[in-house]
């Protein structure tokens, strides 16, 4: 008798250990993108995608984050580091996918520069309000990046509702009303649209899409690249002239600095020591900054590095593809993104590279073969030839290293004739990656 309760005693330990097993806290299912349709007003007929990290802090702080023209959400989440952030400090990040003129936010038309205007920015607002509403988010932690379109998007978001945003990051971008309609929109060809006001007007500007409000005003910081063809590098002074105009700074730095070899940082800060205005000059680089280490400091500037969470860890993040991968072996060690912006007999491109292997890339050439007749005319983040059909990108100095998992962008611009279609195949160092 004694034994047969033994092994039962037995059999039940072991049932209740398999049991145990299978919700182990080291099991952690990986945290991933999804898609919200519901999400409230949404006359810019936006697209809304959240990725909330599994350490989400119970008062989370809202990070908006817009892709530049030819992008999506899924596509920003895959092509920045903003996702892996999240996961280290738990905040929540807001991905939404543009709708008009090749997918490009709306900042020319006259609804975008006012307050409840219905187009992008009302549904922007939504997307934030359903965040804060259904995660329980700090009010006082929201917060707009970007990058070109999305940048653009990022003066405008804290210009319009500077209430709600504490700071933002602009990518590439332009002050606030810098378009004053779709004709002088022209992705791809915008070489210095928006220079010659002065600081007072552009800070009119932003204060005149609130008449009542007096502050606080929200922080910025802005990036650009000195070689940038789309968006020109000229545009950074302009936007420091808005936000230091709004801040009641002068336009002299009160500290500069290289955080990094090749990267100029001038801050601006109040009577307290506050940096209000942070600016990024990136020498050599195009209209795709390397974003690699950028999103760090972004959320530095925002104060999100310092309330790191001591939860379980979390997996890798991941994303069910919105494009099926085609054109290469799935076990290639990288990835290819490639997107293109096309109008009349031109285009601009911009490729991602991801490392999808286990080490590190130190050094790479991208190869494809143009389908048409494309020429490339210029190009950044990257050396490109070309002869003939054939196309050789390689690294240029500050870009040489894909750590495994890390992605790097470059971008081009070129024309043709007949039809635009893309490379089927690209090779990384010789290797075919799967194309998306």
């Amino acid at each position: 008798m004694k034994r047969a309760r033994a092994l039962w005693a037995g059999a039940c330990a072991a049932l209740l250990y398999a049991l145990v097993a299978l919700v182990s806290p080291n099991q952690v299912t990986a945290a991933t993108l999804t898609e919200v349709t519901n999400f409230g007003p949404n006359p810019g007929n936006l697209r809304m995608h959240i990725y909330v990290p599994n350490n989400v802090q119970p008062n989370p702080a809202i990070v908006l984050a817009m892709h530049p023209c030819g992008g999506s959400g899924p596509s920003f989440y895959s092509s920045t580091e903003f996702a892996t952030l999240a996961d280290r400090y738990g905040f929540i990040v807001i991905y939404p996918s543009a709708s008009k003129k090749m997918n490009c936010f709306d900042n020319w038309s006259d609804e975008s520069k006012v307050r409840g205007g219905q187009t992008d920015p009302v549904s922007l607002m939504s997307m934030v309000t359903y965040a804060l509403q259904q995660y329980h988010g700090d009010p006082d932690r929201v917060f707009a990046v970007g990058s070109s379109s999305g940048a653009m998007m990022t003066n405008a978001m804290l210009a319009l509702y500077p209430e709600v945003f504490k700071a933002g990051a602009a990518f590439m971008g332009v002050p606030f009303t810098c378009f004053p309609n779709e004709a002088a929109f022209q992705p791809g060809f915008n070489s210095a649209p928006c220079v010659g006001k002065t600081a007072q007007e552009w800070g009119d500007a932003v204060r005149n899409a609130n008449p009542g409000y007096h502050g606080p005003w929200p922080r910025m910081q802005l990036w650009h690249g000195t070689n940038d063809f789309v968006v020109s590098y000229s545009e950074l002074e302009e936007e420091i002239k808005q936000w230091t105009n709004v801040h009641g700074l002068s336009q002299t730095p009160t500290s500069t600095d290289t955080p990094q070899p090749g990267w100029t940082r001038r801050s601006y800060a109040d009577s307290s020591g506050t940096v209000q205005v942070e600016a990024y000059t990136i020498q050599g680089a195009g209209h795709t900054l390397p974003m690699s280490g950028m999103a760090a400091y972004a959320i530095e500037f925002f104060g999100l590095t310092g309330t790191s969470p001591t939860a379980t860890p979390t997996a890798t993040p991941t994303v069910t593809p919105t494009v099926t991968p085609t054109g290469g072996p799935t076990s290639a060690p990288c990835r290819i993104r490639y997107v293109p912006n096309t109008w009349n007999n031109g285009f601009t491109a911009n490729v991602t590279i991801t490392n999808t292997g286990s080490t590190a890339i130190n050094g790479w050439t991208v190869t494809w073969t143009w389908p048409g007749n494309q020429q490339i005319t210029n190009a950044w983040n990257a050396t490109i030839t070309q002869s003939g059909q054939q196309v050789t990108a390689r690294n240029v100095g500050y870009n040489p290293t894909i750590p495994p998992g890390g992605s790097t962008d470059f971008g081009f611009q070129g024309i043709y004739s007949g039809t635009n279609t893309s490379p089927s195949q690209f090779a990384l160092n010789g290797t075919p990656c799967v194309t998306e």
